[in-house]
């Protein structure tokens, strides 16, 4: 995909980047959250652009599945950060 991704971890978490890449190779648990959380997050993009049909409660639900990722993968960068 060519366009930009929004909500994609580079913009996410702009000053974590070389947290992120260590906890990716470190965390094989947060390694699995982030890339659910891409899969999930480039299905919701596609979605939005209407390249790809979904109905409105595969939407929401999409959205809520993203929302879950992505505040279990702040904890782990909160507590990595912490750590530091």
């Amino acid at each position: 995909m060519s366009q930009h991704t929004p909500n994609e971890f580079s913009t996410v978490f702009k000053r974590d980047r070389a947290l992120i890449t260590r906890l990716k190779h470190e965390d094989a648990h947060f390694a699995r959250l982030a890339d659910e959380y891409h899969e999930v997050n480039r299905q919701v993009h596609r979605i939005e652009a209407e390249t790809e049909a979904a109905s409105d409660e595969r939407m929401e639900s999409l959205k809520k599945q993203r929302l879950g990722l992505l505040d279990a993968i702040t904890a782990i960068v909160a507590k990595a950060r912490a750590a530091a």
